[in-house]
Parts: C-alpha cells; sequence; structure tokens
C-alpha cells in the first residue's frame, strides 16, 4: 500500500467493467449464442475509435509520418523493432513471425521477388518483434519481467537495435514499465531524433500522468506518441481483446501502407497488385475495420457449436488439441493467453507430461516432423532466448527492489534457448503417441487465407474422427472454403461443425483475415471459460495475481464485488447500511488468501480473488473475524456465480 502506489491501477480505462458483457457468465450460461453475440459487440468500439483517428487530422498525421519513416527506414538499410510485454509482447510477434515473415515467404515464389532483391537486399530480415523475456515468454509470461524497466534496454541491446533503426514500444496500458524502458533506452540511444521512437499505447493520456512512469514517456519530446484507446475491455481488464486487437491493426496497416510505399519504387501496379496490395490508403484502412467487424460478429451463432463442444469436452475431463499451419501464430497465441487469463496451467512441456495426467486443458499442434521444425513453423526464424551472460549481472546489481529482484532471477532461469526443446508444437507420431485423441476430445482445425488443404489436414480430421473424438473445421479467408475441404469434412463418420469466415477484402500482409481470426478466438476461448465459471459477471475472478499489476487487478476485483453486493438491495434490506470495503482492507485479504492457497490444503486449486469475495462477505454477515476454512466449504459448494447469485439485481448483476 505504501511502496507499490504505481501499480494500482483500477483507475485506467481499459481495467473498467463495459457494460454491454456486464452479465456475461449468466448470458452465456443461458444461451451460448448470446453471450458470444455480447463479446463481439465490444469490438464495436475497435470500430468507433479507427473511424476517430481516421477523422482526427493530427491523430491521422501521425500515422502516416510513422508509414513515411518506416519506408525510410527499410530503404536506408535499417531495421523495425517492435516491442511488447504480455499481450502486446505477443502483438509483436505476430507482426514479425504472422504477418511480416510470410508476406516474403509467399514473396519468395514471385517473379517479383529478384527485382526487390536487387534493390532493397534482405528485406524480409528487417523487422523484429520481440516479447519481454524473450521467445520462452511466448508460453507463459516470466513472472516479474514486465515490472522492470532495465530489461527492456537490455532486450534492446540483445536484439542489436542500432541508433538509426525504427522502435516501436507498445503497451495496451501505458504504464507498462519493461515497456517504458524500452522506448526510453531507444531515445536515449538516438539522442534528440524524434522520428526514431513511437509510444503506442491504449488509455488516454489523463488516466495515464498520476502515474511516474508513464508521465515520463508523455513528456519526452523524442518519443513519438501514438494514443489508441478504446475503452473498457468486453472481460474487466482482459487487454488480450480490444486493446490488443486496435494496436495490431493499426500497426499492421501502417507497416503494410510503407511497405507498398517503398516496393512501388520497384515494381509496378500490376506487380504489386499480383502480390496482394490495393490503392487504400491509411484512413481508408482504418474506416473498413468495421466490415471486419461485422463480418465476425455475425458468426456467433455458428461459433456456439464450437464453445459449446469445447466447454463440454473440459468439463468431462478431456481435451482439446488445434491444428494450425498458417494460422499459427494468431491461434497459439489466444491459446497461451488463456493460462493467465483465467488461471490454466500453460503448455505442457514434453519432459513433464504424462498421458494419463496432462495438467493443461490443450494443445497447439503444426505439420512438423519434431519440435524443432516446428518452432520454425511458428516464428519463421530461430527460437531467441535470453543469454544469462548478459542478464544476469544487471539483475543481481542494477534490481534494488527485493521482491523483482527474487522473481527477475527465478524467470531468467527459465528464459534461455534451452527452453525451446521443452515444448514440441508439431503434428508428429511422438506428439500422436503421448498425447494423440481420445474418445470425448476436441480438436479444432484452423484454416487462415488461401491456405491449400493439405493431406497433414485430411490425416488429422481422420485420426480424430477414428478415435472418437470431435473435430470442428474454422476458417477465415478471403474466398469461401475449397471443395475438397468441404468433402474431406463431408466423410468424416459424424457431422462436424463448419465456421466459415468470408472476409472479401483482400490485403498483402494478410491482416485483415489474421484479425478476423482474433477476434473469433478470443470471443471463442472466453466464451469456453465463462461456460466453465472463470468469470463472473465479466470480470476475470480466476486471474492469478503473478506479478504487481495483477496483485493490483485481484485487490480492485475483490474490492469491487463485495462492495457491490453492499449495495445491493437483498444486502441492505437484510443487513443495512455497511461501511464499504477498502483498498487497504482487501489488499490485506488478498496477500492472505494467497498464503491460504499455498499453505492451507482446503484452500489449494480456488482462485485468491473468488476466496477473498466469500471470505469477506460472509465475515460480514456474521460480525466475526474471516473463517477461511468457511469460506473454502462456500466457494466449494458452488462456486462465486452461485453464492452472489442472491444479490443479483434486477439488471442481472450487483450492483449494476
Amino acid at each position: 500500500m505504501a511502496n507499490k502506489q504505481q501499480f494500482q491501477l483500477h483507475s485506467l480505462l481499459t481495467e473498467q467493467r463495459h457494460p454491454r458483457s456486464f452479465d456475461l457468465s449468466t448470458r452465456i450460461a443461458a444461451d451460448t449464442a448470446d453471450g458470444l453475440a455480447a463479446l463481439l459487440s465490444v469490438d464495436e468500439d475497435i470500430s468507433a475509435a479507427l473511424q476517430g483517428v481516421a477523422d482526427d487530422p493530427a491523430r491521422l498525421a501521425a500515422l502516416e509520418h510513422a508509414s513515411r519513416e518506416i519506408t525510410r527506414a527499410l530503404r536506408d538499410g535499417h531495421r523495425l523493432y517492435f516491442y511488447g510485454t504480455g499481450s502486446t509482447g505477443r502483438l509483436a510477434e505476430t507482426i514479425e513471425s504472422g504477418l511480416w515473415r510470410p508476406f516474403w515467404q509467399r514473396t519468395a515464389a514471385s517473379p517479383a521477388m529478384a527485382k526487390i532483391e536487387a534493390r532493397f537486399p534482405g528485406l524480409g530480415e528487417r523487422v523484429r518483434g520481440e516479447i519481454t523475456g524473450g521467445d520462452r515468454a511466448l508460453i507463459a509470461s516470466l513472472e516479474g519481467f514486465e515490472d522492470i524497466p532495465e530489461i527492456g534496454r537490455l532486450q534492446l541491446q540483445d536484439n542489436g537495435i542500432r541508433p538509426q533503426d525504427l522502435v516501436f514500444a507498445v503497451t495496451e496500458g501505458g504504464e507498462t514499465s519493461a515497456v517504458i524502458g524500452t522506448a526510453l533506452a531507444a531515445a536515449d540511444q538516438a539522442g534528440a531524433d524524434a522520428r526514431r521512437t513511437w509510444f503506442v499505447y491504449n488509455n488516454p493520456d489523463e488516466v495515464l500522468r498520476p502515474f511516474e512512469r508513464s508521465r515520463r514517456v508523455l513528456d519526452d519530446a523524442r518519443i513519438t506518441k501514438i494514443p489508441l484507446p478504446t475503452g473498457p475491455q468486453a472481460i474487466t481488464g482482459s487487454t488480450r481483446m480490444q486493446a490488443t486487437t486496435t494496436s495490431l491493426y493499426v500497426l499492421g496497416v501502417v507497416l503494410e501502407d510503407a511497405t507498398r510505399a517503398l516496393l512501388r519504387e520497384v515494381l509496378t501496379g500490376d506487380e504489386l497488385a499480383a502480390l496482394g496490395f490495393n490503392d487504400a490508403g491509411i484512413a481508408e484502412r482504418l474506416r473498413g475495420f468495421a466490415t471486419i467487424q461485422r463480418t465476425t460478429a455475425a458468426a456467433a451463432q455458428k461459433l456456439a457449436a464450437w464453445t459449446d463442444r469445447e466447454a463440454a469436452s473440459y468439463a468431462a475431463g478431456r481435451h482439446a488439441t488445434y491444428l494450425a499451419t498458417r494460422a499459427l501464430m494468431p491461434v497459439f497465441v489466444d491459446v497461451t493467453e488463456r493460462a493467465p487469463t483465467f488461471r490454466l496451467s500453460p503448455l505442457d512441456a514434453v519432459d513433464a507430461v504424462d498421458a494419463a495426467e496432462r495438467r493443461s486443458w490443450i494443445q497447439v499442434w503444426t505439420p512438423a516432423a519434431d519440435g524443432a521444425q516446428a518452432w520454425q513453423a511458428l516464428l519463421h526464424r530461430p527460437f531467441h532466448g535470453l543469454d544469462k551472460a548478459l542478464y544476469l549481472p544487471p539483475f543481481e546489481n542494477g534490481i534494488d527492489d527485493p521482491y523483482l529482484r527474487e522473481a527477475a532471477l527465478r524467470g531468467l532461469s527459465n528464459a534461455g534457448d534451452e527452453q525451446q526443446a521443452l515444448y514440441d508444437l508439431s503434428f508428429s507420431d511422438a506428439n500422436l503417441q503421448r498425447s494423440g485423441p481420445q474418445a470425448g476430445d476436441t480438436g479444432a482445425l484452423i484454416l487462415l487465407g488461401d491456405e491449400a488443404h493439405a493431406d497433414a489436414n485430411r490425416r488429422w480430421l481422420q485420426a480424430f474422427a477414428a478415435a472418437g473424438a470431435e473435430p470442428v473445421l474454422v476458417s477465415v479467408s478471403a474466398r469461401p472454403l475449397a471443395s475438397d475441404v468441404l468433402a474431406d469434412v463431408a466423410a468424416l463418420p459424424r457431422p462436424v461443425p463448419v465456421i466459415a469466415v468470408t472476409v472479401p477484402q483482400r490485403d498483402a500482409f494478410e491482416l485483415n483475415q489474421t484479425i478476423a481470426l482474433k477476434m473469433l478466438l478470443n470471443a471463442h476461448s472466453t466464451g469456453v471459460m465463462a461456460k466453465r465459471g472463470r468469470v463472473v459477471g465479466n470480470t476475470m475472478t480466476s486471474v492469478q495475481p503473478g506479478n504487481l499489476k495483477l496483485i493490483g487487478r485481484a485487490t480492485w476485483l475483490i474490492l469491487s464485488h463485495v462492495n457491490a453486493v453492499l449495495e445491493t438491495p437483498a444486502w441492505r434490506t437484510a443487513r443495512g447500511s455497511t461501511a464499504p470495503l477498502t483498498y487497504a482492507e482487501a489488499n490485506a485479504v488478498l496477500f492472505d488468501a494467497i498464503e491460504q492457497r499455498r499453505s492451507a490444503p482446503g484452500a489449494s486449486g480456488l482462485p485468491e480473488v473468488e476466496l477473498s469475495v466469500v471470505a469477506v462477505l460472509d465475515a460480514l454477515k456474521a460480525d466475526r473475524p474471516i473463517d477461511w476454512n468457511a469460506a473454502v466449504t462456500q466457494l466449494r459448494a458452488g462456486g462465486l456465480s452461485r453464492y452472489l447469485a442472491p444479490y443479483a439485481t434486477a439488471t442481472g448483476a450487483p450492483g449494476r
């Protein structure tokens, strides 16, 4: 309370509850399609925000300036560095490995490639996307890293970023220490050159100014700011959703616009069109997001069959497996982001998984012979871990806060190149034997863009059907599904749900299709977790308080749920007026709950937020100290949603 006030972030716009999804948990329990429609409707906020940018001469000019600077940097042989933490770190890696590198792999087969390479050699290697903690953090964030500004500076150095390279530091909150450290380090490296460093964020400046670290960036004339506020998230504080979708789309549009301008210097209009480029400018592309959003939202009814099927598999103790080729990066990102949001086990490591005792509910596969080839398919480059020789001395000697230093050293022990061998994403004989499909499992074959239907996809469908698992086909493309795909699905012994979304506008980086798939996956995975009780209302009450930001978020969730109940007519009628819980009290209870979860056998596996809410309300009802054993019994008997049900108002949720 005294020393970490800069991590009490509940004032941020991205941490507020969205009214459209306020009662998500009850809506989706009653009608899956209705709940998914509510989730997807929040993406309309992105359309409105992007329309606002397109209509704002100053903000549009900033994006057009960024495009010109990217063109200039690439023409002059420099690199682009995109950096983020957590969901924005996965955004950065998506820009490199999900958009940029796949485009150049497709272009390599084009007759135009020789002309491009002659003028701009090595262009496909000029974009680098990095997540705080390196590629291992794609699996699961490394504890404590995001709270350390120094790691941003170290990773900038580790990736060989030079003063003439462009740096895009992306943070949905606008306050992430590691991203701010990157922006300030890049500005120091470049001196007074304001064309070099860009700061992209999703909260209004006025709500960020109370945070000293944010002010340092906002007031630094060497850093160009790109504010992209969209409002609250569909799940409170889950910035993997609308905030990250907004930033990914905007940065993808700017990068594609800059690349088109560069290639126009060597290619004809017909050659550019053959690569997928069109004449739409940045403003037109931003306005065009609304069409993508409406097309995606229209799939809610079909999406519900998949959401119901996967939720039922988990309820029965079964698993899900996703197979993806072109869609591998957006699929992998959505799957790995579920773990911290909904307190799931991260992907199983190959040396820790037992077929009978798998901890992760889900796995992601891609057609590849082994784990090394699968990582190459995901990243389209070598795996990059953190070298202890570079990071260990600054961590030991340069981090004054003992909590952060200890957390950073723990994280560093799991961040090296050796981590690649621990995770095998291949659709291979070894993985089939180790964790292949079983009766009651769910499988999802995900196709993206103009992806050819490969033999591997056919084998995968047949293997799942033969095992008694329940496959689903999901496709996002500029064209309707090919007849051979539909024929393979029709040949299976049982009906297979098909979710096919056609996004007709073609673009060189396949950004539109990637964004549509991201929104579908986000809604689906959130819907599954809501149906499994990992969401109360539209709050992530299962969140794991594993860093300072999440401790602050968990505290705020306890505070808001308890005080919402205290304000309801049901509570006031039964017990009169009760003084609201304070932030300090909620924080103290949270730390007690963390200790209970560690040490009390009965509390093991229960989310700290839910345990705290029940414990506080029980204590207030009985006018006695907290009884953790009683809270455990209450929570295990029916979950937090059922416990709070008597206090639901006529509008469907406490305190609405």
